[in-house]
């Protein structure tokens, strides 16, 4: 229970169902940009505190931490954002928006939890992907491109920390039961019916199966465990 786990873009979904799964078991802290409804979420969970911040600005990892004020034990970079359309149509303000919060966030985040992490010879960190980082999706170029970035992030600091006793992994969900297959934009290409049918599995997966993969790396029995892309997706990665 003294361990500190940072969990960012925790005010729904999949960021939420983690930490939620956490909060007996963690000093959790949750990140969102409202910070009325990250109050309220506070107050109906046991969360240990909220920063309420856009990870999408310059400079937000640092001002979190210095908000926070707490060494991080664990950190789930869970944050992003996703665009589905066409190449052509993104925008530059688009493009910079999604690496800023998809890549740069993650990257800056651990950079500042890692110092800590060394000095007590401890640390567990987890980036949360998607598959399409994996296998590429289309009209979601960016998305893809940006998820796909933290498997390389992920692999050269397994490596940089491996003795450090510090294991950082990643996550590749595939289509979630949250509001992400709710998106506008997707949906005027294809209803969820459609979607279910290009899983081999015929279900989504579920947030909280998500979190379970989170407890098995964060745990003592996992500590070998380093580096790894773990593919969450009902067999979407499998093709069809």
């Amino acid at each position: 229970m003294n361990k500190n786990m940072l969990v960012t873009g925790s005010s729904q979904g999949i960021g939420l169902s983690i930490a939620k799964y956490f909060a007996n078991n963690f000093n959790v802290y949750i990140t969102g940009r409202y910070k009325n409804k990250l109050e309220k979420l506070c107050t109906e969970n046991n969360f240990a505190g909220f920063i309420d911040i856009d990870l999408s600005d310059d400079n937000a990892a640092e001002m979190l931490y210095k908000r926070l004020n707490k060494n991080i034990d664990i950190l789930i970079n869970n944050a992003g954002v996703y665009q589905y359309s066409p190449i052509e149509k993104m925008t530059h303000k688009e493009i910079i928006n999604s690496v800023m919060l998809n890549t740069i966030a993650p990257f800056e985040l651990m950079k500042h939890a890692v110092p800590c992490m060394k000095e007590q010879k401890w640390g567990r960190i987890i980036n949360i992907g998607s598959i399409s980082g994996v296998m590429g999706e289309a009209n979601a170029s960016l998305y893809s491109m940006t998820k796909a970035s933290l498997t390389g992030l992920t692999k050269a600091t397994a490596l940089e920390l491996a003795l450090d006793n510090i294991t950082v992994n990643i996550i590749n969900p595939g289509w979630v039961d949250t509001d992400l297959i709710n998106n506008e934009n997707l949906e005027r290409d294809f209803t969820k019916e459609e979607i279910i049918e290009t899983i081999p599995q015929r279900r989504y997966v579920l947030p909280e199966e998500i979190a379970k993969a989170c407890e098995y790396l964060i745990s003592d029995g996992a500590r070998t465990v380093t580096g790894q892309c773990i593919n969450i997706c009902a067999g979407l990665s499998l093709g069809f």
